[in-house]
């Protein structure tokens, strides 16, 4: 190898690594999905919030009970719409 061969190769060994350093981190995915609360006997739903959403908006409703069924809609408890 000559010397430029060599200079070229660790110039780019250098533009590469950069490059990887420099590189955005992986973005997580953050799904939305159907939250259901029971309080005071009753069950309500409430449709595209992520489970954060849901255990907040939970709390501040005084939710006896609370899930949440990611990527899912709130089920309308019949069929006929």
């Amino acid at each position: 190898m000559t010397a430029i061969t060599r200079r070229a190769l660790l110039a780019l060994l250098v533009v590469v690594a950069a490059g990887a350093a420099a590189a955005p981190p992986a973005t997580t995915l953050t799904f939305v999905g159907a939250c259901y609360c029971r309080a005071g006997g009753s069950l309500h739903c409430t449709s595209n919030l992520t489970e954060r959403e849901c255990r907040q908006r939970c709390d501040e409703d005084l939710c006896d009970d609370w899930f949440w069924k990611e990527r899912l809609p709130c089920w309308n408890w019949g069929y006929g719409g």
